[in-house]
């Protein structure tokens, strides 16, 4: 997979590192580190060079998402209206901090600058679902629900024997 895309772009031509990057993340979701090193090599840039523009812009995961993105809106309205009290409830419903997966990789959880959905602040977004005038009573109803569809999508897929 990775030869198609390396085929795209010359070998030892710097400027092609984002490129090549983006690329790969469209494949995987995420840049793994294997990967990094092959365009390295691929590129003649040091593995430090690439992992450094791989931290550095936003754009990049070196880890993999979750199958349900949580975005908590930090932007001015939801911050006057408490979301950092709602990204906390979040961290301690999931276990995690925002920027990080769960380990059953069912939730990452995220903070964006703004929504756009300043009028129902506080919000929030997990997957294309938005949830305006949130309180921190309500996320764990919010989070078992996809943990709820997630655990019948599982079970619809478990072959029941008819012996």
């Amino acid at each position: 997979m990775h030869s198609q895309i390396f085929e795209k772009y010359p070998r030892y031509e710097r400027s092609n590192l984002i490129p090549i990057l983006q690329d790969i993340q469209e494949i995987y979701g995420f840049l793994p580190e294997k990967t990094l090193k092959e365009i390295s090599n691929h590129l003649s840039i040091p593995f430090s060079s690439v992992y450094g523009v791989a931290t550095f812009y936003n754009q990049f995961r070196l880890t993999p998402l979750g199958k349900n993105i949580i975005r908590v809106c930090r932007g001015t309205a939801c911050h006057v209206k408490n979301s950092a009290n709602i990204l906390v409830a979040l961290e301690n419903e999931l276990g995690i901090c925002a920027g990080q997966t769960t380990r059953d990789k069912l939730f990452t959880l995220e903070t964006v600058a703004c929504i756009g959905a300043c009028s129902i602040a506080p919000v929030i977004n997990i997957n294309d679902e938005y949830y305006g005038r949130i309180t921190i009573k309500e996320i764990p109803k919010i989070i078992n629900k996809y943990k709820k569809e997630e655990s019948i999508k599982h079970e619809k897929e478990i072959p029941v024997s008819t012996e």
